[in-house]
C-alpha cells in the first residue's frame, strides 16, 4: 500500500487522455462546505443507477469527505469495478451520462478517472484488491477522529496552496510527505490496537 511517486511533467500528460490542462498559479482552496456530502450522495445516486451491480465500493474520499477541512471545491469519490482496465465493461455507460475519462493510468493501480457532467467531481476507479482503497479510508477516517491531524494538514495545504504549479498534480505529490506522516501515525495505532476499521 504505496502511494504514487511524484510524477514527471512528461507523466503528467501521458497519464491525460488529451491534453493535461495546465494550472501555471496557485491553488485556491475553499473553507470546509457543508453542500460537500450532499454533491456526493447526488452523484452516487446517479453513479449507482448507471453502473448498478457493477459498483463494488463507493465512497466519498479526499478533503471534501473531512468535515472542517479546507479544500478544492471538487468532489473526490471513490469507485471499485469488478476491473477498472476492463474499460468496455462500464466507461461507455458512463460516458453516455455524461462522465469523461480524463485520466488513464494502467500501470498504477489500473486507475482511471473521470470528470463529471456538472458538478466539479473527480471520479476515481480502481479494481478489488487495489492499494489506494485502505489508504483513502484510512487517512480520511484518521483526519475525522484527530482534529491535530487535520490542522496538521490543512496548514501544509494551505502552505503549497501559495506557491505556484504548473500541473495540479506537482501540489498533490507535494503533499505526499505529510499525507505519508499522517497515514504511519493511523496504522502505528492500529497496530497497537487503539483503533480499528
Amino acid at each position: 500500500m504505496t502511494s504514487q511517486d511524484a510524477l514527471s511533467d512528461e507523466e503528467v500528460q501521458s497519464a491525460w487522455v488529451g491534453e493535461a490542462p495546465k494550472l501555471n498559479s496557485t491553488v485556491t482552496l475553499a473553507d470546509y462546505d457543508p453542500e460537500w456530502p450532499r454533491l456526493f450522495e447526488r452523484e452516487a445516486e446517479r453513479i449507482r443507477g448507471v453502473l448498478g451491480e457493477r459498483v463494488l465500493v463507493l465512497e466519498h474520499v479526499g478533503s471534501t469527505s473531512v468535515p472542517g477541512l479546507c479544500a478544492k471545491p471538487i468532489v473526490d469519490i471513490l469507485l471499485e469495478v469488478p476491473d477498472s482496465g476492463d474499460e468496455d465493461a462500464y466507461v461507455p455507460d458512463l460516458e453516455a451520462a455524461g462522465y469523461r475519462l480524463v485520466i488513464r493510468e494502467p500501470d498504477w493501480e489500473k486507475h482511471r478517472c473521470f470528470k463529471g457532467p456538472d458538478t466539479n467531481i473527480n471520479l476515481h476507479v480502481y479494481s478489488p484488491g487495489n492499494g489506494q482503497t485502505p489508504r483513502y479510508r484510512l487517512f480520511r477516517d484518521r483526519l475525522r477522529s484527530h482534529p491535530e491531524e487535520l490542522e496538521l494538514y490543512a496548514a501544509k495545504k494551505r502552505e503549497l496552496a501559495a506557491k505556484t504549479w504548473k500541473y495540479i498534480q506537482h501540489y498533490a505529490d507535494a503533499k505526499t510527505e505529510v499525507v505519508e506522516e499522517i497515514l504511519e501515525r493511523a496504522r502505528a495505532a492500529q497496530r497497537d490496537g487503539f483503533e480499528t476499521g
